[in-house]
């Protein structure tokens, strides 16, 4: 089967960790920044990109968020948020991505005097009226922040209860992953878990395997964000494979934050042959330049992936949403089919 860039782009896909504020246009923020009077360090979007996409130079994952104070810098308004999460979606279904999972911190968009509701329903009704739009299906996780206090953590989680089935279908903790333990945040975690709310949690990125394990045992982590470094403990490595715990991986963003030293040393080809449920995902599609298809291109020519491994990420992505087991059973069935129809297209044209 064919793995030209063309036929990658088709097939039907899923993003289950994008970030709304690493995932803008360039214009976009040029535009809402004249709107709002917001100041930017750069005259045009050649000078901002320069300053706000990852290049294989960045050292670190802090050094990596630095990007993100300039995105925040024009998200501070309902309008900017409705229309951010619109143009995601957007985006996201241009390419043939089929369900999003949107992530981010509503505390991190007050600094103008919106309330957290007012944050949330104006990202829900971009994505919502997105979905109306284009075919593709989306989903709200709500982040708790670790450095911050799990104070604001627990606010958020109280914020992503009332939220869920209205649009949230996940709560996580996300940011600076050293010398910041998620097990600080426990109380937050609980709060989700009890009211049944799915529970995803950035580890084992910046960090080591025990930030791992702390997500699962301590926090209850339904999946992980990234697990770059499972791989340093074989028997957690089984324990997360045995129990079907999916890895939302996102291997370019991986290399930029130094979580890998290269590309070609990424553990996802050793994780999918082993048989772990490993997803593939952007991550920020602006702060690392990426998109869906340049996710699989990469993975492809640089990790030498086949097309069965393609097509088994794609329906891990499908198996692993944070929806209700009927509707993931149907959104995957449908992709399988579109996927055979167009197996059958391409063999045709052979």
């Amino acid at each position: 089967m064919s793995l030209k860039r063309s036929f990658i782009h088709k097939l039907p896909k899923t993003d289950l960790h994008l970030h709304l504020d690493g995932s803008l246009r360039m214009s976009t923020i040029f535009d809402l920044a004249k709107k709002q009077n917001v100041e930017l360090p750069a005259k045009t979007e050649e000078e901002l990109k320069k300053m706000i996409a990852c290049t294989d130079t960045c050292a670190s994952l802090e050094q990596y968020l630095k990007a993100f104070d300039i995105t925040l810098s024009v998200m501070q308004t309902e309008e900017a948020l409705y229309r951010v999460a619109f143009e995601l979606a957007e985006d996201c279904a241009a390419e043939n991505i089929r369900y999003i999972e949107v992530r981010y911190s509503p505390i991190l968009h007050t600094n103008q005097g919106l309330k957290l509701t007012q944050i949330s329903d104006a990202v829900i009704a971009g994505l919502k009226d997105a979905e109306k739009k284009f075919n593709i299906k989306t989903g709200v996780i709500i982040c708790g922040i670790r450095n911050m206090s799990p104070e604001i953590s627990l606010k958020l989680a109280e914020l992503a209860v009332a939220y869920k089935n209205k649009g949230v279908v996940a709560f996580d903790l996300a940011g600076a992953e050293y010398n910041h333990p998620a097990k600080e945040h426990k109380e937050a975690f609980d709060l989700a878990l009890h009211n049944n709310l799915n529970i995803t949690i950035h580890a084992g990125e910046a960090y080591g395997p025990e930030s791992i394990s702390q997500a699962l045992h301590s926090c209850g982590a339904h999946r992980i964000g990234h697990g770059t470094r499972l791989l340093e403990d074989r028997d957690l490595l089984n324990y997360v494979n045995d129990h079907r715990i999916p890895l939302e991986i996102c291997v370019k963003s991986n290399f930029h934050t130094k979580a890998v030293n290269s590309i070609e040393s990424h553990p996802l080809n050793f994780y999918l042959n082993y048989g772990l449920r490993v997803t593939l995902n952007t991550d920020n599609r602006m702060v690392s330049d990426t998109t869906m298809t340049d996710e699989y291109m990469l993975v492809i020519e640089s990790l030498h992936l086949t097309y069965q491994d393609v097509k088994t990420l794609i329906i891990n992505g499908f198996k692993s949403a944070f929806i209700p087991y009927k509707e993931r059973v149907n959104l995957l069935n449908t992709a399988l089919q579109e996927i055979e129809e167009l197996e059958e297209k391409e063999l045709k044209e052979k």
